[in-house]
């Protein structure tokens, strides 16, 4: 089974409720994580909360739907822990761009995860198949997972966690061949 002690991790949406969750489970496998948003407030306490944990991370706080932005936190991610495992982008906006930017530098083996609330799921898994071949091909699986049923701040809190695990399994070796899926997680 693949270990994720010592892998690299950046998960763009990282001071939304799913990202946070998915970062600091990431974390506590041993990944070391550049969290990237546009909250640099929620930035910050994500990288405590890891940090509190006793893992390793960092943040770069700016727009993700920018690709100088993305390549800056890949820049990072690579520059401070020697290279780019895993790419999780948490948050509606911005997944063409990460994307673009992040699954080029993905080391192999490599996971790339989208984790949405609300999303339509036709829409996610089109976006993720479009990339699914591609990325196969050098090893880098893609998948999706979507939190329906999420009206409230407090439903998206309550379900983050289980997100968060379903992540770290699709990041882990018993999914090595699970790619091109958008999987639906309900809140309620």
């Amino acid at each position: 089974m693949r270990s994720l002690e010592g892998q690299t991790a950046l998960v763009s949406g990282g001071g939304s409720p799913i990202g946070r969750a998915i970062a600091l489970a990431l974390s506590a496998r041993g990944v070391h994580i550049v969290v990237t948003g546009r909250d640099e407030k929620a930035l910050g306490e994500t990288v405590g909360e890891i940090a509190h944990g006793g893992g390793k991370a960092r943040h770069l706080a700016g727009d993700e739907r920018d690709p100088v932005h993305l390549g800056r936190a890949v820049d990072r991610a690579i520059e401070l822990f020697g290279g780019l495992d895993i790419a999780v982008h948490a948050d509606a906006i911005g997944v063409e761009c990460t994307f673009s930017v992040a699954s080029p530098r993905l080391r192999t083996p490599g996971r790339f995860v989208v984790a949405m609330v609300g999303a339509d799921r036709g829409v996610v898994a089109g976006v993720v198949r479009e990339h699914t071949g591609a990325l196969f091909v050098r090893g880098i699986t893609c998948n999706a997972l979507i939190l329906e049923g999420a009206a409230t701040a407090d439903a998206v809190e309550d379900a983050a966690a289980n997100v968060a695990e379903i992540a770290v399994f699709l990041c882990g070796g018993a999914a090595a061949r699970i790619t091109g899926q958008a999987i639906a997680i309900r809140a309620t």
